[in-house]
């Protein structure tokens, strides 16, 4: 196998975040990516992740903004069609990456491994519509734990690559837009 054809993994600036390059194969008929293998995970030393308990795929036109949302179970995180710039930030207390950020661009073949109250946001960036998909080895439920902070954030230092007016709902939530900036977190 070349290398393309086989998982890598590269870890980040937050703790346990990884950006992954998707196994995939091609020919004259396209290409087909491996989203996830747990025995391919384990041997990168990731640890055992998965079994998926809830998968979203969200679709969303250029220039809308979602999140930054960290609730408390693993995420892997990819576009199945389109583009985005993903961002991700360290809320965990007691972290040693806390307060940390990294953006990512993401397209087919590119996912990010977000642990636990990692937050996790995004910015579509193709033309026409991105579909965004999320796997959590979780339930989603509107009680559960977690943290949220505002992309908007100036202490964040996010650079969404297109304009952002957040009072235009078609870009942003009214949940996300008036979500709190990082230093203003209980503890």
């Amino acid at each position: 196998m070349s290398p393309a054809d086989q998982l890598r993994a590269e870890p980040s600036a937050i703790d346990g975040l990884h950006v992954l390059e998707l196994k995939a194969v091609g020919d004259e008929r396209g290409v087909v990516r491996e989203f996830f293998r747990a025995s391919a995970v384990n041997d990168l030393g990731l640890g055992a992740i998965g079994v998926w308990r809830q998968v979203n795929l969200t679709t969303s036109r250029q220039g809308v903004v979602r999140g930054l949302h960290g609730e408390a179970m693993t995420k892997l995180v990819s576009v199945a069609v389109g583009s985005a710039r993903g961002a991700y930030v360290d809320a965990r207390p007691g972290s040693a990456s806390y307060g940390r950020t990294v953006t990512v661009e993401l397209e087919p073949g590119r996912a990010v491994l977000v642990p636990r109250g990692v937050c996790n946001g995004f910015q579509a960036t193709a033309e026409g519509e991105t579909a965004y998909l999320y796997c959590f080895d979780d339930e989603w439920r509107p009680d559960m734990a977690g943290v949220a902070v505002s992309a908007f954030d100036p202490d964040l230092g996010i650079a969404w690559p297109i304009p952002v007016d957040v009072n235009d709902r078609r870009l942003v939530s009214a949940k996300d837009a008036a979500l709190p900036r990082l230093r203003d977190l209980p503890g």
